[in-house]
């Protein structure tokens, strides 16, 4: 019989240290996880999420960022979600970071790969985080969004559109367009 090898957990803190050059990864509770890319679908329409929250929220001190910037979503996990918003980021004192855990707004662009983790443990992560008012996940082979939003202190609504529907994102004081997160030009 094998013996299974006893490794200590990582922290988030020595994880946001390690230099994986070009390789991406996330900690999941206390286990590096390397990530594969996208497809062209993936990177466009989050591509276009990212852009049409950009323009609407410029002036506003929020900010959203793509997935090269980490959420910690405690201090066993950090996370890549697809776009994140945080506000109040904005400072000198944040540009070398490299994490947040104060996002108000998170978008995960589904695919086959990642769906499972996405839908469950990060749904579960990100909804323990006070500052978390929208979770858009978006399912690119139907066009499907399933928004996640609070409706108090330890309430949520959680509602999936098979039709198209534009997204309000009351936190921001904005609405995305169906029709710009999905647009091929």
């Amino acid at each position: 019989m094998a013996t299974q090898p006893d490794y200590p957990l990582l922290t988030a803190r020595d994880f946001l240290e390690i230099d994986f050059g070009e390789r991406k990864a996330e900690l999941d509770n206390g286990v590096i996880r390397m990530m594969a890319g996208g497809s062209a679908r993936h990177a466009r329409v989050s591509g276009n999420i990212f852009l049409a929250l950009a323009n609407r929220l410029r002036g506003t001190g929020c900010t959203p960022y793509n997935s090269d910037m980490a959420t910690r979503t405690h201090d066993l996990s950090v996370r890549y979600p697809d776009i994140s918003v945080f506000c109040g980021r904005d400072s000198a004192e944040d540009d070398d970071r490299k994490a947040f855990d104060d996002p108000r707004v998170l978008v995960e662009v589904l695919s086959a790969g990642t769906a499972r983790t996405d839908l469950r443990v990060k749904l579960y992560e990100y909804q323990a985080l006070p500052s978390v008012d929208t979770i858009l996940f978006v399912d690119i082979a139907t066009e499907r969004l399933r928004i996640v939003q609070r409706t108090g202190p330890h309430g949520w609504s959680d509602v999936t559109h098979d039709d198209p529907v534009d997204v309000a994102l009351p936190a921001l004081g904005i609405v995305l367009p169906h029709d710009e997160m999905f647009a091929r030009d």
